[in-house]
């Protein structure tokens, strides 16, 4: 799933989660379902067969093997109830989903406390990571307790489904509501400060009949978490990431150290660029950026106003909508090009189904998630997207990342299936993003969609533009989880959500809301990922991993141009290396699969900056007498 609007785009989602987003919703949607097969029959579960006080290694092995298969055939009922559910909003898709859901967080439940009698056993490699990511494979655990799981079930499928159903009705005109897409489009090209403040405003306001359910999420999902062994939930999400939770809270520390330059640099720059536009009044000069200017509802990405930060010399990059338009490109020729990049790297085309089933457009009867996403039905062969395309260059480079995972779930599909889904859940976002880095001016030429590649005084423009989606998401993506880790552990409690969400936000962004913001607003709903509880940190991590892969594939596809100009497409020898990691799945530790395909073991945020380098002095040199920070 991706981390944007339509792109709002997962886990993936994800997912993803960038969540009924397969990509790293896979896992996470795909865990709701052995239950309503289970429930009405008294079956035999694999704890009831091990005999005897002392459990054997292979005892633990016939649970571990038997509880995949239940869990198997559970996830794809869910994933079959949540993909109608995204694309049929109504109250009876909304309790089907509820329905599996609550049958796929039952089965695990049950099956983290049968698997605690194999927790002294020294198990062979394979199985004890088997059941450690058993305990892992929800996202929000349900407590033991029937009612509380059939409870938080319904919480879920509301809470997603109130997102999907969100509508805007400016001046209580019926004629005129809009719904995110379109609200999103106001933010995107408006100028006006007052359209802006009512778009934002109007979509910020389908939160609040949220907050109290989400409340009770927390509650629920805290009673699983601590059922399985966890502190709460966000100890947990923090446990799969191959590392204690406290050395993982460390690294992501040292990473947003090693961009934090970049990004102020940035920062300062769109500051006094918008003060130019709307008034230092409006846009004080050493103070944080008013949400509502930035181009994006969330103002996670910012590219949607380049036009009004643009280097006047810098010249300009391809207008790939126009491309797009001129050529009559459709949502699904669109996907063509996403699919074909893949196979000039040599993977095989997507199954017929594919084209069957997805979701390429919204349609115009009905209600559906318009969030961005991949998905994984059957563990095998069924491979499906979900998007409501439009002909423009963010939703080009959206189906390039979304197949990213389909591609991927295809890669790992004969792995046992507590093995199938991303290294860690960085790695499935982090694979669709790095495709989409190879979406170069060169790339746009060799496919036709341009004639000729910008010369490399358009460089810093285009680094610029990139930057605007790249660099200005760190500190959201790195923030979206950290509230809710504390939200988690109760350091966050009920009565002061709101409040800290805007703390957090103006000590990572150097964002403010445009307006005054009471409890009685409940600003985190508005974006999805919370909303549809999928865990965010994954595309903090996809924004530095990308990089990072993209770099060492580039070096294997032989590029010689500067990294921002490298594209591995018609690389067989990048998609070979490619290829080779992302079929080991979740099988080894992350830092193996990094291993396999950057030739290190630790995360390193220096592609990254050697990518944007060029920009970073031009903008330092822009920024000079300007004020930097806030």
């Amino acid at each position: 799933m991706s981390k944007k609007s339509l792109k709002e785009v997962t886990l993936m989602n994800s997912n993803l989660s960038r969540a009924a987003c397969v990509g790293a919703i896979v896992a996470a949607a795909a865990l709701a379902a052995h239950a309503q097969g289970s429930s009405s029959k008294a079956k035999t579960s694999p704890a009831s067969a091990s005999s005897g006080p002392t459990p054997t290694v292979a005892e633990a092995e016939k649970f571990i093997t038997q509880a995949e298969t239940r869990l198997l055939g559970l996830w794809i009922k869910s994933g079959r109830a949540s993909w109608v559910a995204e694309n049929f909003i109504t109250e009876d898709t909304e309790s089907i989903s509820a329905d599996a859901d609550q049958a796929v967080k039952a089965a695990t439940a049950q099956l983290a406390a049968e698997a605690k009698r194999y927790e002294s056993l020294q198990l062979p490699p394979d199985v004890a990571r088997k059941f450690k990511l058993l305990k892992l494979s929800v996202d929000i655990p349900a407590p033991r307790d029937p009612a509380g799981q059939a409870e938080l079930a319904q919480i879920d499928a509301s809470l997603d489904a109130d997102y999907g159903k969100g509508t805007w009705c400016p001046d209580d005109k019926k004629e005129n509501c809009k719904q995110l897409p379109d609200i999103e489009k106001i933010l995107a090209s408006s100028r006006d400060p007052k359209e802006l403040l009512a778009a934002w405003e109007g979509w910020h306001a389908i939160a609040p009949p949220m907050k109290k359910r989400y409340t009770r999420m927390v509650e629920l999902s805290n009673q699983g978490a601590r059922e399985m062994g966890f502190a709460d939930v966000g100890a947990m999400w923090r446990s799969g990431y191959d590392m204690p939770p406290d050395d993982f809270a460390k690294e992501l520390d040292r990473l947003w150290t090693q961009v934090r330059p970049l990004y102020v640099s940035l920062h300062a720059y769109i500051r006094w660029k918008l003060a130019e536009k709307y008034g230092k009044a409006a846009v004080p000069e050493d103070q944080p950026i008013p949400a509502h200017l930035l181009g994006n509802m969330w103002s996670q990405e910012w590219n949607n106003i380049y036009p009004l930060v643009a280097p006047s010399d810098a010249g300009s990059g391809p207008d790939v909508g126009a491309a797009l338009r001129a050529k009559n490109v459709d949502a699904r020729g669109m996907v063509h090009y996403a699919e074909g990049f893949f196979k000039s790297l040599g993977f095989e085309p997507l199954p017929s189904t594919f084209w069957e089933r997805s979701l390429f457009t919204k349609p115009r009867d009905r209600d559906v998630v318009c969030h961005a996403s991949a998905w994984s039905i059957d563990f095998k062969d069924d491979l499906r997207v979900k998007v409501c395309i439009e002909p423009n260059a963010e939703d080009f480079t959206t189906v390039h990342h979304e197949l990213g995972h389909n591609f991927y779930q295809r890669a790992y599909d004969n792995l046992p299936p507590l093995f199938q889904n991303g290294a860690n859940d960085g790695f499935h976002e982090a694979i669709g993003d790095t495709i989409a880095l190879s979406v170069t001016p060169e790339y746009l030429k060799q496919i036709g969609l341009i004639d000729s590649v910008p010369p490399a005084s358009a460089d810093i423009g285009l680094l610029l533009d990139r930057a605007l989606d790249k660099v200005a998401f760190l500190p959201f993506g790195l923030l979206i989880d950290q509230w809710r880790w504390k939200v988690f552990s109760g350091e966050i409690p009920p009565e002061k959500y709101n409040e800290t969400w805007w703390q957090l936000r103006q000590k990572y962004e150097g964002i403010a809301p445009p307006v005054p913001r009471t409890e009685e607003d409940f600003d985190p709903g508005a974006k999805y990922h919370v909303a549809a509880n999928v865990p965010y940190m994954r595309y903090f991590l996809a924004d530095i991993l990308q990089f990072q892969f993209h770099r060492a594939l580039s070096q294997v596809a032989g590029c010689k141009e500067p990294l921002n100009r490298c594209s591995i497409y018609e690389s067989k020898a990048a998609g070979q290396r490619l290829n080779s990691m992302l079929e080991m799945g979740q099988s080894k530790p992350w830092q193996d699969a990094l291993e396999k395909i950057a030739g290190t073991r630790q995360m390193d945020a220096s592609a990254i900056r050697d990518y944007f380098a060029p920009l970073q002095t031009w903008l330092d040199a822009q920024n000079q007498g300007k004020p930097v920070g806030w």
